[in-house]
């Protein structure tokens, strides 16, 4: 019973990611029928229009997530989700009432600044977790995109226009609704000083009362969150501290100058959500139906694409399994190489033909579980879980937005890459950015499997203390 309201409530909360999947990868399904003479909108689409069709989401997320850090503070967790759902929902609602070009384009721009829930949920989900599952939960964000991804397609494929827009828009207002029933984070009450309150939501959520031990325990592991030595190399907190109430505020800035530990961790999450971008499946997701079109002419593109969605899925459940099992270090290194490995066959394949297309289709589907389960979950964990409250809003739109940017540039280039060097090159670079991305682990990222904040701080100010 103890986890219980934490599984509950972060199948609530992910569930946003979900529709956030269904919109984000809308565009694969109706991008031939868009750009064609039979088009359902008011004209076909230019060749200008479908790259920015495809790619000026990660535009309005890179805006929206600039703003992100300051509505996780101001608005908080809870009605920073509400807000930004209510973004998707107006966005269908211009889906489904508008058959203009300029009209399906700022649609998408609209669902587009609801790309930073990808920030927001982990960060909600890491802080009403308990440390044993925080990985596996937090996970939880990545799966359900893939759930929502798997769901585009099928109704991409299966179902009519018209029935699609309206179902999605229901979705997005039942997420919405559900949303209502959720609680603030812990961890945003405490930075507020409201104590009272925030010691009643750690007791929803352990399913204990309030005056049990364990909800003494986890707000003294808030306080001292919110009241550490910065860069500090003993782990043990002096008995005396000033209250939170009377606690001297340091500057966002002074905090970065101050503290070495906080700078390597914004270094390393920004380097796993730049690699992420480039190992690949952002760009996959986005052309899956013209890409399989292309590299298996033999297959059904949109049964392609459905199955690579099923394949995200079930390797999204197995890497929020291993994240917490194997921890996130290991999971990123191996996982990084063997998407490596993948990529370079991918490519010969595509490049050399030599094997049937259903091999194609074959090494696609492995290459998309091991980046799922490494690339795909590993960042959006560590960086929920890596920097301390001060910081933490800041720090994470900062790492996420950095992603977004370089995501933008990978998929709005796809198409003219692909047309200067070939599909299969392509995954030449992604290989590259693989086996570099399992180096730069080794070295750089740890464990930080089932520790509190403040102990991965003192693991990052170790290694700032060793490089010099």
């Amino acid at each position: 019973m103890t986890i219980i309201y934490q599984v509950i409530s972060t199948v609530i909360v992910s569930y946003v990611t979900l529709t956030l999947g269904i919109i984000y990868t809308w565009p694969s399904s109706t991008l031939l029928l868009f750009s064609s003479e039979n088009t359902t909108l008011n004209r076909p689409m230019t060749e200008t229009e479908v790259s920015l069709f495809g790619s000026i989401s990660f535009i309005s997320a890179m805006i929206s997530m600039l703003c992100s850090g300051y509505l996780l503070d101001k608005l908080g967790r809870k009605y920073s989700c509400i807000l930004f759902s209510l973004l998707q929902v107006l966005a269908w609602v211009i889906v489904a009432v508008c058959y203009k070009v300029e009209a399906i384009i700022a649609s998408v721009i609209l669902s587009g600044l609801s790309g930073c829930m990808m920030l927001i949920v982990p960060v909600y989900i890491s802080e009403f977790c308990q440390e044993s599952i925080r990985g596996t939960m937090t996970s939880a964000a990545m799966v359900f995109y893939g759930i929502g991804i798997l769901v585009s397609y099928l109704m991409g494929g299966y179902l009519a226009y018209d029935t699609m827009n309206y179902s999605c828009l229901s979705m997005t207002v039942l997420g919405v609704v559900i949303l209502m029933l959720m609680k603030e984070s812990p961890m945003h009450l405490m930075s507020k000083g409201l104590e009272k309150e925030a010691s009643r939501v750690i007791a929803y959520y352990r399913g204990v009362k309030i005056t049990s031990k364990i909800v003494e325990e986890e707000m003294q592991k808030l306080r001292k969150a919110l009241n550490p030595e910065l860069d500090d190399l003993t782990p043990e907190v002096q008995k005396l501290q000033p209250s939170l109430e009377n606690k001297p505020k340091i500057s966002v800035w002074k905090f970065f100058k101050k503290s070495q530990s906080t700078r390597l961790a914004l270094m390393v999450s920004i380097v796993l959500n730049t690699s992420g971008v480039f190992q690949g499946l952002m760009v996959v997701q986005v052309y899956a139906v013209p890409m399989f079109a292309e590299a298996v002419p033999t297959m059904s593109p949109v049964i392609c694409s459905v199955i690579l969605a099923v394949v995200i899925v079930v390797s999204g459940f197995v890497g929020a399994f291993l994240v917490d099992w194997a921890g996130r270090r290991s999971l990123m290194i191996y996982a990084s190489i063997a998407s490596g490995v993948n990529c370079l066959v991918l490519g010969t394949q595509i490049h050399l033909h030599w094997g049937p297309h259903w091999m194609t289709a074959l090494f696609i589907y492995l290459f998309v579980f091991t980046y799922t389960c490494g690339a795909g979950t590993v960042p959006s964990v560590v960086v929920a879980e890596v920097f301390l409250p001060e910081i933490k809003s800041l720090a994470s739109m900062i790492a996420v937005e950095w992603g977004l940017i370089f995501g933008f540039v990978a998929v709005f280039l796809f198409n003219p890459l692909v047309e200067a060097i070939g599909l299969g090159p392509v995954f030449y670079i992604f290989m590259v950015a693989c086996f570099l991305s399992a180096i730069f682990c080794f070295f750089f990222l740890p464990e930080t499997k089932g520790l509190t904040v403040d102990v991965i701080q003192n693991l990052f100010a170790k290694k700032c203390t060793q490089e010099h």
